[in-house]
């Protein structure tokens, strides 16, 4: 189910499939420890942006992270949204920046101040994956060794792209083999339901990057 492509990890088809791979990962990144936070960890927010062209479902799934619950959105984000999730290993900061037009022009300068990147992407979306391929590619080459997540949304809407189709459409093994970069496939269940326990693991492998 794990496959390294570039330093690249297909995890799973699916939320649902993630947990027990993100583990796997877990033991070959960091070499089977999940390090402990120290004083000056505890005292320091580590910053996690949050971007996706408009509709790929980035406030569902910060929501989902933030709260443990589900709740979709069908507003797009018309300028930023920032929640703070605290893990066993980390506080982190989720700053998503909306996805159109005239945002994406505003990602980049959020970088610099960013531990981890993690970028959504509407697996349905057919007509835009090559602007989606786009914005990524543009957004870290000039941050080589950036960690990044993937995330395949909408993995539930029939049509969507299979893991491999988006890990070949954005070109993923293209992004420099000096970084740390998940594929993850995920959807948003019904509003109101609590999410399953791999949507932990992806947040707690994101809480792992940051801090390693």
């Amino acid at each position: 189910m794990l496959e390294q492509v570039s330093r690249v990890g297909l995890l799973g088809v699916a939320v649902a499939l993630v947990g027990s791979i993100i583990y796997a990962a877990w033991d070959q990144l960091f070499g089977g420890q999940r390090p402990a936070l120290g004083a000056e960890d505890e005292e320091s927010m580590k910053q996690v942006l949050v971007v996706g062209l408009d509709g790929a479902g980035k406030t569902s799934v910060l929501h989902s992270l933030s709260t443990n619950t589900v709740k979709r959105s069908d507003r797009p984000t018309a300028m930023f949204n920032s929640v703070c999730v605290k893990t066993e290993v980390a506080e982190i900061e989720f700053l998503e920046v909306g996805g159109s037009k005239s945002l994406r022009k505003c990602w980049s300068s959020y970088l610099p101040g960013s531990q981890a990147l993690v970028y959504v992407v509407d697996s349905a979306d057919h007509k835009r994956m090559t602007l989606a391929k786009k914005e990524l590619h543009q957004l870290v080459r000039r941050h080589s060794t950036l960690p990044v997540v993937v995330l395949a949304n909408k993995q539930d809407v029939k049509g969507a792209c299979t893991i491999s189709e988006i890990h070949e459409r954005l070109s993923l093994a293209k992004l420099g083999d000096k970084r740390k970069l998940f594929l993850i496939g995920t959807h948003v269940a019904e509003d109101g339901s609590q999410i399953p326990p791999n949507m932990q693991d992806t947040k707690e492998l994101i809480a792992q990057l940051v801090i390693y």
